[in-house]
């Protein structure tokens, strides 16, 4: 196969969606948003009253962002499906009478329903954009002898992701909601801890988790999470982030379930954006072993204690 992470792949005879291909959310001031996002290393581009937000590089919109409200607020989750899926799907939300009208800030095209948790969900017809092959590091230049490895500090190049790896959402249910990823999305269960954590895949090939859920009294969105190109690149980022005043965050580390390197920044909003590295893969044509693991390794393998509050649904907060 080719290297590329973005070829399309699919697993035949099985009906499920192939990508997040966008998740939508408003927040309270667009300008601190272009400030976070951009010193984050995306694209970020201003489209009448919001914020697309690209990876530099790559064609595709992975978040759109506008301005409402006093906190930050999950409105609605976009998933990519293949054309030929689109009356199975159809007809799978209409007998479970799970449909609902299109989301204000939506587009009126595709199928839409409403999650267990509230949340509005869109399927709509797209390009496969969740990786179909394990993602390839940056390649390494070869260091000369006599010569250091590591570059100056005056010139260190910006962490700029490469494309999103997933999204992890706050459910009060996650059992609940895992059973609608299998059977409504057709998703896939990668691991899991109890009730409290559940990682979640595509059959059509995707990283070890295309999406994730988190316990928590309320739905909501916990953060995002971008491939990057080596560790050294995980690092720069969380350093351009501090020079940035982008100061709090959790990392560096290297997570059990996934495997991936990371650092999670926090946004404005208290929810985090993470720098991720060579995450696990599940190809298309690979059954995941699924498992329930102890509550210690569904968190991290090496890194410093998880700061208080890490966990904690800043979108509604929990009445005083």
């Amino acid at each position: 196969m080719s290297s590329t992470p973005h070829l399309e792949s699919r697993r035949p005879g099985v009906l499920a969606v192939h990508s997040v291909d966008r998740f939508v959310y408003t927040v309270p001031d667009l300008s601190v948003a272009i400030k976070f996002y951009t010193d984050f290393g995306l694209d970020v581009r201003q489209v009448d009253q919001r914020l697309d937000l690209y990876t530099f590089g790559h064609d595709h919109c992975w978040a759109s962002v506008f301005e409402a409200g006093e906190r930050k607020q999950l409105q609605y989750v976009r998933y990519g499906i293949f054309a030929e899926d689109v009356a199975a799907f159809e007809k799978r939300v209409k007998d479970l009478g799970i449909g609902c009208a299109p989301h204000p800030l939506g587009s009126q095209d595709g199928i839409w329903l409403r999650n267990p948790d509230g949340t509005a969900v869109q399927l709509l017809v797209a390009k496969k954009v969740s990786p179909s092959v394990k993602s390839t590091p940056a390649p390494k230049k070869p260091v000369p002898a006599g010569k250091g490895a590591a570059p100056s500090r005056s010139q260190v190049v910006s962490t700029r992701p490469k494309h999103l790896s997933h999204v992890l959402f706050f459910s009060p249910d996650v059992l609940r909601m895992t059973r609608f990823a299998e059977d409504v999305l057709g998703l896939r269960l990668s691991d899991s801890s109890g009730d409290i954590i559940a990682f979640i895949h595509t059959p059509h090939g995707s990283d070890h988790h295309l999406i994730a859920l988190a316990k928590s009294h309320a739905p909501g969105l916990h953060h995002s999470s971008w491939e990057v190109g080596s560790i050294d690149e995980v690092g720069v980022g969380s350093e351009q982030m501090r020079n940035a005043g982008w100061d709090r965050g959790w990392g560096f580390g290297r997570h059990v379930l996934g495997s991936n390197y990371f650092y999670y920044v926090r946004d404005p909003w208290g929810s985090f954006c993470e720098y991720s590295h060579d995450i696990d893969f599940v190809p298309a044509d690979l059954d995941w072993p699924a498992a329930d693991h102890a509550a210690e390794d569904s968190l991290y393998v090496w890194g410093p204690t998880m700061p208080e509050g890490f966990i904690t649904n800043q979108e509604q907060p929990l009445p005083a």
